[in-house]
């Protein structure tokens, strides 16, 4: 069978993948153009894509023999699932194997926005630190008793309440679902409403799928709510807060600052608001960026093609996800 790869994979998955079928890598500017796309899928059996490709219904329409879809990423929000679904396209995604990774990265900005680790950083590199700080100065916030407010409790979202009980924080969340008693109580986690989730927490994580419903659900009535203190952290869909929004909240000192892995538009430039503002910690979209996960997203994505063209359920199929 014919695949297409908008973009190159690890050498030992693009391996296993020309083992049994015939792979055609598109290898120049990300994402692949969409002329491109949908002419070179009109004679494919399987689709390798990723979160910045725009699978929708036309190009899903142009995929006349397209037979499976296996996307590089946990979210889908970029495929038409509902089209493919109703041609019979089976959809695959690597949901589980980044979750540690992820959590991990929001640790990480965690505790660089309330210790200032980045501006300490970039304080030395242009030799601004020319005497040694005072009891008054240069002061972060402890991590230890401040109350964590995680927005969507899915896998990534238990894992950060798993790492957060190690400095000894109070957890509240808000879900679509309330979690299970025994399930709250192994995370130390209290379930309450949107809105005193944003009144109560001292950092707000955000781990909720990107869905229509959960479009700019972030915004200024909600970042208002926030303590001027509290600080806000995205390692989920940039889109899920409004980030106009967000930089008037910052720059008007509602809140007290933001970790984001994730933006509205990417890749954002230098020019960017939130690079000027120094209660701000910014990654280039990296939540599974490690050796480990993406080498294990790759085996997956590739394992649930080859099962998928092969008549059988792959490893992580979405539709088993929209039955629920």
């Amino acid at each position: 069978m014919k695949i297409l790869l908008t973009r190159p994979l690890h050498d030992f998955a693009i391996k296993e993948l020309k083992k049994r079928h015939d792979v055609e890598i598109y290898a120049g500017k990300i994402p692949m153009p969409r002329e491109l796309l949908i002419s070179r899928i009109k004679d494919k059996d399987g689709l390798v894509c990723y979160p910045y490709d725009n699978i929708d219904e036309e190009v899903i329409k142009a995929g006349r023999k397209l037979k499976a879809i296996s996307t590089f990423s946990v979210g889908y929000n970029h495929i038409d699932v509902k089209s493919a679904i109703k041609k019979g396209i089976v959809v695959g995604y690597t949901p589980e194997v980044l979750t540690r990774a992820t959590a991990d990265l929001t640790m990480a900005l965690l505790l660089a926005i309330f210790r200032r680790i980045t501006e300490g950083d970039h304080l030395i590199r242009k030799n601004k630190w020319n005497v040694i700080f005072g009891p008054y100065e240069f002061l972060g916030t402890d991590l230890y008793g401040k109350t964590l407010g995680i927005f969507g409790m899915g896998r990534i979202g238990r894992a950060v309440a798993t790492r957060a009980l190690g400095f000894d924080m109070k957890i509240l969340y808000h879900n679509r679902k309330r979690l299970a008693v025994n399930e709250e109580k192994k995370l130390g986690a209290r379930y309450v409403s949107l809105n005193e989730l944003f009144t109560k927490s001292d950092v707000i994580s955000i781990h909720s799928p990107y869905t229509p419903q959960t479009h700019n659900i972030i915004n200024l009535k909600l970042l208002k709510k926030m303590k001027k203190t509290a600080f806000l952290i995205n390692t989920a869909r940039g889109m899920i807060v409004n980030e106009h929004d967000l930089v008037f909240a910052l720059k008007n000192k509602m809140i007290a600052g933001a970790g984001l892995d994730v933006f509205e538009n990417e890749p954002i430039s230098n020019k960017h608001p939130f690079t000027k503002m120094k209660n701000v910690v910014i990654t280039p979209h990296s939540g599974s960026a490690t050796i480990e996960t993406r080498s294990e997203m790759a085996r997956i994505t590739v394992k649930n093609l080859v099962l998928a063209l092969s008549g059988k359920r792959p490893m992580y199929q979405v539709k088993a996800q929209l039955d629920h």
